[in-house]
């Protein structure tokens, strides 16, 4: 399971991110100065908008490895901030329109749309009856900087702590994060008076988020990592003076903040709070819903299509399930099968070692066949380790943090090893190919390896396409032969049918006033999931609507599409070339990938 990537978190923080305000340019004279091209002037956009984004989101230039807005953290849920990303995309737009996309290359045709695509989700999200529904919450236990922001000051995701410019760049960003907790709390406070709140068990698991922060000493906090690993470089007096400081603006600012936003919620918030669940419920919530489904899926679809396409993969993965009780031998009913799984000791690792060092043996044979499917290989290496003990609790089972563009952060790959008895082994293959490789770490690494793609096509992306490519390599264990085991195949069935029964919970949560229990319950019926896992799972889509219906959109997208170049193309099909031609123009909307590859299919065809 994945989370969304950081990089992309400044954009979700106020429902989309567009690009600041493009500076306009003056006529040059045409006797000294050569038309643009059509490339050029598309380019030019991109480019201009690249670097004027990046210094309005400076939490996405940080991930990139870009220093210059180290200082901050962005102006987010402020009024000013919406009103110039929204000014920004319409003049983007405006400017796009210019350019005369039948005059590009079938390349630059992919960008041009994408971009529009992209400007236009913006814009929507921005609107000020959307923002009415959207900023006003903030904050839940599966999204926000109270629990993104500690693991960002740790130094543990790779943000540099090389200089003592670094160090106080830090303590800057602190500044911005105490702003941000009590804009927090100003929003929160508007939706009370709207009444557009959110539910009370997302606010108790945030209060119990923070009070965990809250309760470990400012010397064990993540926010004290940097002080325990000065470069050998800095003076006795540097070390001194940061560690003063360090300590006070942890003590005497950044936890009263979190202080202040758990008493809020706690003393206040929580008795406006929602007793229900689903955005169905919510002042607003059915048009929430929908706007949030197409932007996730970035296709026209709606819950209740949703939600039949879901209890028909069920069925299907259901009688695949069935196969594989069949062929172990087992005697009692599929969730009798279930329960086998869930609580049988051979099906437990006995320690986080245990499990870590299982997940280092299953990237070494998957190092081992991915050449036979993909021609071009990530250079970003791929590093694995559990979550940090203190956000581990209400995480996903697993995912991924994407590293650098040249290899020096290297990727990541989260697995959960809390409540370690809950945890089965059959999943371990499946998990580890959607978040590591080849499934997210080869496609974002790729993407942002890739300099021939403008910036927003590198590092940016949507959820259909991120996550339906990582369901789609979990299918690729088949070929590759790890689940000739069946147990290690009951295991990516159960990840499929997570994904399947995401489009029935979601949808029923948000469209059909499902409570929390009767989803979990579903959920516990139709799969060897144990309680622990699928309670996090329910409260994770009741926190983020719609995120969850990615998946398998996406996947099957994917899957359809390669089931036609196969039958199209015939012995002229290359596994690598498609795999190429999905992943070389980073993550595409859905219909915007489905044309790239019926032209593909097209020109192989042709080909003599």
């Amino acid at each position: 399971m994945t989370q969304f990537r950081p990089v992309l978190l400044a954009a979700l923080l106020a429902a989309a991110a567009p690009l600041p305000v493009l500076a306009q340019t003056a006529e040059a004279p045409a006797a000294t100065v050569p038309a643009q091209t059509g490339h050029e002037k598309l380019f030019a956009l991109f480019a201009a908008s690249d670097e004027a984004s990046m210094k309005r989101n400076p939490i996405g230039a940080l991930f990139r490895g870009d220093m210059r807005y180290a200082d901050r953290l962005g102006d987010y849920l402020t009024p000013e901030y919406n009103d110039a990303e929204r000014a920004a995309a319409t003049d983007e737009l405006a400017q796009l329109g210019r350019i005369d996309r039948a005059k590009l290359s079938a390349t630059d045709q992919i960008a041009y749309d994408v971009f529009k695509h992209d400007r236009g989700e913006m814009l929507k999200g921005l609107t000020p009856e959307i923002l009415a529904l959207t900023e006003v919450r903030p904050i839940n236990h599966f999204f926000g900087f109270h629990t993104f922001y500690p693991t960002l000051a740790s130094g543990k995701t790779g943000i540099p702590f090389n200089t003592v410019t670094d160090y106080e760049n830090n303590l800057k960003r602190h500044a911005d994060y105490v702003r941000l907790m009590d804009r927090s709390i100003a929003k929160f406070r508007e939706g009370q008076k709207t009444g557009v709140v959110e539910t009370k068990m997302t606010i108790r698991n945030v209060i119990e988020q923070l009070d965990t922060q809250l309760k470990a000493p400012v010397e064990e906090s993540p926010f004290w990592e940097p002080v325990k690993k000065f470069p050998d470089s800095f003076t006795p007096a540097d070390k001194d003076r940061l560690t003063a400081e360090y300590r006070k603006v942890i003590a005497e600012q950044v936890y009263p903040a979190n202080a202040r936003l758990r008493d809020y919620l706690k003393n206040d918030y929580l008795a406006s709070a929602r007793d229900s669940f689903g955005l169905s419920q919510m002042k607003g919530g059915v048009k929430l819903y929908d706007q949030q489904i197409a932007n996730t899926t970035t296709l026209p679809m709606k819950p209740a299509a949703i939600h039949k396409l879901g209890l028909s993969e069920v069925k299907r993965i259901l009688t695949e399930m069935e196969k594989v009780k069949a062929e172990v031998g087992f005697k009692g009913t599929l969730p009798e099968f279930f329960n086998f799984i869930r609580t049988d000791p051979q099906f437990k690792r006995e320690s986080r070692e245990a499990l870590t060092q299982r997940y280092y043996d299953i990237g070494k044979l998957v190092d081992a066949q991915v050449g036979n499917y993909f021609k071009v290989l990530p250079k970003s290496p791929l590093q694995i380790r559990p979550y940090e003990e203190f956000r581990e609790k209400f995480e996903a089972g697993g995912s991924y943090q994407q590293g650098t563009p040249d290899g020096s952060r290297p990727g990541t790959f989260y697995f959960n090893a809390y409540d370690l008895p809950s945890r089965t082994t059959p999943g371990e293959v499946t998990l580890y190919l959607h978040e590591g490789a080849p499934g997210h770490h080869f496609q974002i690494s790729l993407a942002q390896e890739n300099t021939a793609l403008p910036a927003f096509m590198r590092f940016g992306g949507n959820t259909a396409y991120v996550e339906g490519w990582a369901l789609y390599s979990e299918t690729l264990g088949y070929e590759m032969g790890f689940y000739k085991d069946p147990y290690a195949r009951m295991g990516t069935l159960d990840d499929e049918m997570l994904r399947a029964m995401r489009l029935v919970v979601d949808t029923g949560l948000h469209s059909k006033g499902w409570s929390r229990d009767s989803a979990i319950a579903y959920m516990l019926a139709n799969s060897s999931m144990g309680k622990t896992d699928a309670t996090a799972e329910v409260e994770r889509y009741i926190a983020i609507p719609s995120q969850a219906l990615a998946y398998k959109i996406g996947a099957l997208t994917i899957q359809r599409l390669r089931k036609q170049a196969e039958a199209q193309l015939g012995t002229k099909f290359d596994i690598r070339e498609f795999h190429d031609q999905v992943l070389n123009t980073g993550a595409l909307p859905l219909p915007v990938l489905e044309a790239k590859i019926k032209t593909w299919i097209k020109a192989v065809k042709a080909a003599k």
